[in-house]
């Protein structure tokens, strides 16, 4: 946008981004302008200390133009406060000494609402498009108006703990049903309607008993009979709504729940998942479903029948006081009963949360490690630990339903008092009373006494169910709040890399243990450097990378890319400037296309075969049945190790990254996939900083430096002749690899005389 006295608003000009290195890097090329809504964002957002990555705009599909909607999920998902809103000219007068307020414009542009002047009555506007020290351009409301129809972001900085980063425990829970806080009071009042309601066909009872039956009053009945059918139907609708919002509510809850664990599981270091079971994790995770069902179910029934409650327990103690109270004395038993039984109760069922836990972790690695179990067939012996697993939980699930049976076998006693032996007494104290109008008021009260001791026992039995889904929470807090990775979406620098590398002083160790995985490393290589890195097995040579790619920062010492420090960089931003290839790499179920551009923005086909002819994977697609659409099943079992493991280079390769690392990458390819590989090597390596850890050092003979590892010190770095030289341990190494070249030279040396003494 263009904001000046002598232009109109709303002309766009764009501004170009950051520059961007090709292939060769030798020739930098401008990157596509950032869209104009996006940069009034990114500029309000460095107001706050925030930096947005238009990379991560998270674009809906057939949205040409940013929305406000788009934008504010943008900003939140950065860690920022942010909200879409539509506002009137007066309301900008608000604004006064707050940051910038986003207004977008009708042609897609956007300006920064940085003042106003309510005694001149305009606002000032900023382009977000030019110099901040430009000065910002009074506005007032005609000539505004052509352009905004008050479309606007609103944005701060959060304040105080996120609910993504609240400690998940009942207490947030609560706090997500206490969003729809508006939703619960139009329950509650559904609810209040309903409960008087439910009154009404007591007392026409009452009055039919009483009035009707001893006067003969058919005018009464009809009457009766007439208000009677309007209840009803007035019942039956509110009953209808208030069953649709609740279903609303507990669909909104189910949502805001899965998204928030979802997001907090992706949050979890990498070091979690390598110390806990998939299947474990699963199972705890899985136990959030029981929660749901409380939140949704018989904790929001609980709550309306409370409402109900508040209204009939008054009106059975204006029928019948004495009944009333043995009703509330029942009620009461019961909770004694409940409570008395949930210590022992909460006991044995942590037992059976543990061997449930234990059951769901021997499955998952059954599962996840069938093929060793399938051709080492070690079906037997993990049949045997499934049993003792199943076992396990039998025993103790016995044990609970037990105990449990306890209870509910003293209640029901007090249960039946509560629905029969009440109708007895009352019917009693009718046949005392004189007047012939306590007949009536039983019926009324048997109708009503049922509807209110229920809700009571329901009560107490809710805290016995607590106890169930108290465990869950507890299960699912053990993963979920667990110390997440230090750095946030929005913190932290985003420089644009060129690839130089630094190690200062770095000093590394896993926890558990007291040996440096690393030990006061330092090295140092500039960009574009193809690095290789080699040592014994337990060198550290994987942990190296795993430093450089933020997974572990717990360490001393400093390790810097450009001579930025690493921790200073945004996590996120570090982690998309790299390419990653692990000796075993994940394939997603989907086409290949789709595992290629995994996701990522702008990307298209013609990028997808540019990774792959450059990680010598086109050959084997194009032969494929379906091109680049053929689809890959879960655990990849139509391609063969070597095009996995291609597939995963030219993944890596599909975003150009500065640095490249393939760690172990090219272990699992045969020879001609290796060859291949290798032969492509120097072209991938053009224009990058590329780190390679391998034990195979005849791929590493056309690096730059290659880093020797043992023990985890550097032992020394230098170049692939160098190193044969004066390095001792990397001469062992090589000899280890290539003694049978030097066998067969020598055989070949005493065969020829052999051969030229037959001839």
């Amino acid at each position: 946008m263009d904001i000046s006295n002598d232009e109109p608003l709303g002309v766009v000009r764009a501004v170009p981004g950051p520059a961007s290195s090709d292939t060769d890097c030798s020739e930098a090329t401008a990157a596509p302008p950032v869209e104009p809504r996006l940069q009034a964002m990114i500029v309000a957002g460095r107001f706050y200390g925030m930096e947005l990555d238009p990379g991560e705009f998270p674009r809906r599909p057939g949205e040409k133009v940013p929305s406000a909607a788009s934008l504010s999920a943008w900003a939140q998902s950065s860690g920022m406060w942010a909200r879409a809103v539509r506002l009137r000219w007066r309301q900008l007068f608000r604004f006064q000494d707050v940051g910038p307020v986003v207004l977008l414009f009708a042609d897609g542009s956007a300006g920064l609402l940085t003042g106003v002047n309510q005694t001149q009555n305009v606002v000032f506007l900023q382009d977000p498009e030019r110099p901040s020290s430009e000065p910002a351009v009074a506005v007032d409301e005609l000539r505004l108006a052509q352009v905004w129809s008050g479309e606007a972001v609103l944005l701060r900085s959060q304040r105080g703990v996120t609910d993504d980063d609240a400690p998940f425990n009942l207490r947030w829970l609560a706090g997500l049903v206490l969003q729809e806080k508006r939703t619960l009071r139009d329950i509650g009042f559904a609810s209040l309607t309903l409960s008087f309601l439910t009154i009404f066909p007591p007392l026409l009872v009452m009055t039919v008993v009483d009035k009707v039956l001893t006067h003969h009053s058919y005018a009464t009945l009809a009457m009766l009979a007439t208000l009677l059918g309007i209840a009803a139907a007035y019942e039956a609708l509110l009953g209808y709504a208030r069953r649709l919002i609740v279903l609303v509510v507990g669909m909104r809850l189910d949502t805001r729940l899965h998204l928030h664990i979802f997001g907090r599981l992706l949050r979890l270091p990498l070091d979690y998942f390598e110390r806990h079971p998939a299947g474990e994790t699963m199972h705890k995770i899985t136990s959030v479903y029981k929660v749901r069902d409380f939140l949704t179910g018989k904790l929001l029934t609980t709550f309306l029948d409370l409402i109900t409650l508040l209204v009939l327990i008054p009106f059975l103690f204006y029928l019948n006081a004495t009944l009333a109270w043995m009703v509330l004395a029942g009620s009461m038993l019961i909770a004694l009963v409940i409570l008395a039984y949930l210590r022992p109760l909460r006991v044995i069922f942590n037992k059976v949360v543990q061997a449930e836990t234990n059951k769901a972790s021997a499955l998952g690695e059954t599962i996840f490690g069938v093929k060793t179990v399938k051709s080492l067939a070690l079906e037997p012996q993990r049949r045997a630990v499934w049993d003792e697993c199943v076992a396990d939980v039998g025993k103790w699930r016995m044990a609970f339903g037990k105990l449990s049976n306890w209870p509910q076998t003293i209640v029901t006693p007090i249960e039946r008092f509560m629905s029969i032996g009440i109708v007895l007494i009352g019917a009693y104290m009718a046949l005392s009373d004189r007047t012939g109008y306590a007949v009536g008021g039983l019926f009324a009260f048997m109708m009503l006494s049922m509807r209110v001791a229920q809700p009571l026992v329901g009560l107490a039995k809710l805290i016995e169910d607590y106890e169930e889904v108290g465990a869950a929470i507890g299960e699912a807090a053990s993963v979920l709040n667990r110390p997440m990775e230090t750095n946030t979406a929005g913190g932290g620098l985003r420089p644009r890399f060129t690839g130089a590398i630094s190690y200062d002083d770095v000093t590394f160790t896993y926890g558990g243990t007291k040996v440096p995985a690393l030990d006061r490393v330092s090295f140092s290589v500039p960009a574009g450097t193809m690095l290789g890195v080699v040592g014994r097995s337990g060198s550290g040579k994987s942990t190296l990378t795993r430093l450089l790619q933020g997974i572990n920062r717990d360490y001393s010492g400093f390790v810097k890319i450009d001579g930025s420090d690493l921790r200073e960089i945004n996590l996120r931003h570090l982690r998309q400037s790299f390419g990653v290839v692990l000796q075993e790499n994940f394939l997603f179920r989907g086409s290949i296309r789709d595992n290629l551009i995994a996701g990522r923005h702008g990307l298209t086909l013609e990028d997808a075969v540019r990774a792959a002819r450059l990680a010598g994977a086109e050959e084997f697609i194009e032969r494929m049945p379906n091109g680049y659409e053929t689809f890959i099943e879960e655990g990849s079992p139509n391609l063969s190790g070597g095009q996995r493991q291609r597939l995963a280079i030219a993944r890596a390769l599909i975003t150009d990254p500065r640095i490249l690392i393939l760690d172990e990458a090219t272990s699992a390819l045969d020879p001609e996939s290796e060859a291949l590989v290798n032969a492509n090597l120097l072209r991938i390596a053009r224009g990058r900083t590329m780190v390679i850890v391998t034990h195979r050092l005849s791929s590493l003979t056309e690096c730059d430096q290659i880093l020797v590892l043992d023990k985890g010190s550097v032992v020394d770095i230098a170049p692939h002749r160098v190193l044969l030289e004066r390095c001792s341990i990397y001469r062992q190494l090589w000899l280890q690899q290539n003694r049978h070249l030097e066998t067969q030279g020598s055989r070949h040396a005493a065969l020829a005389p052999t051969l030229a003494q037959g001839d």
